[in-house]
């Protein structure tokens, strides 16, 4: 029998929360018509300098590959939450802003996730949730 140590075992039951997680916030963003990814990429459009990002910037801080950004953006596009912008300074590079129905569905969507985050989370103390929050930081987290 495979004997695991200690970091497989978290990465393994990270791997297992997060799945879970992701069903639950998934499903509550659904109401608003995104998923918890599209949610991501509206997060890091409206907390970015211009409200806008390069494709690539956005991909690294979304955690997703270059074609895995280009496959989310090109509905929301579509739906108007977000618009491509031009760099004045480089044909090459696509920027991607954020459009005024984006801010609006991330407000109110942000809301609903508020609810049920707090809800999944309600059994863990402040500084237990104070010291996941180190944690994911150290392993490479970027939210502030």
């Amino acid at each position: 029998m495979l004997q695991i140590s200690q970091s497989m075992k978290f990465c393994m039951n990270f791997s297992v929360v997060h799945t879970a997680i992701s069903k639950k916030l998934n499903s509550q963003l659904s109401i608003h018509g995104i998923s918890f990814s599209e949610f991501m990429i509206l997060y890091y459009l409206d907390h970015s300098p211009q409200k806008m990002l390069r494709r690539i910037d956005l991909a690294d801080q979304v955690g997703l590959s270059a074609s895995g950004i280009t496959r989310l953006i090109a509905p929301m596009e579509k739906i108007g939450l977000v618009h491509k912008e031009a760099n004045k300074r480089d044909a090459r590079v696509s920027l991607v802003k954020i459009s005024r129905a984006g801010e609006r569905i991330l407000e109110e969507s942000g809301k609903s996730l508020e609810m049920v985050t707090e809800k999944l989370l309600s059994n863990l103390r402040k500084k237990n949730l104070e010291e996941l929050l180190g944690t994911l930081k150290l392993l490479g987290g970027n939210i502030e």
